[in-house]
């Protein structure tokens, strides 16, 4: 526990802000992370870090496509291509889809 003066405000911008500058001479190691924070009408501020997030690694690759497996059971097939490439879309999610699913076939061969 440290002794000192938060200071609550609103940016140009809308979004909230609060600094707090310690009265005393604390030693501890500096880190940057997300917070969930709650202001309460009292002036109260309670904080909690929120846990980083776990990202699904993919398991087949493409050139624009992935195929993942999360956290949750599910499949995930992600596929992204510039605005500009419109024309070449369709052709392009099939292949990559057929590719994909051709790996995850030879896959489950192996097993």
């Amino acid at each position: 526990m440290v002794e000192g003066v938060m200071t609550f405000g609103v940016l140009k911008n809308g979004l909230r802000m609060a600094d707090f500058m310690c009265c005393e001479d604390v030693e501890m190691t500096p880190f940057i992370s997300d917070f969930r924070v709650q202001g309460m009408r009292d002036g109260n501020l309670y904080m909690q870090q929120r846990p980083k997030r776990v990202r699904n690694k993919a398991l087949f690759r493409d050139d624009n496509a992935s195929l993942s497996h999360g956290q949750d059971g599910k499949w995930y097939f992600y596929f992204s291509l510039d605005e500009d490439r419109i024309g070449e879309l369709p052709n392009q999610l099939v292949r990559q889809a057929k590719a994909i699913a051709q790996k995850v076939e030879r896959e489950l061969i192996r097993r």
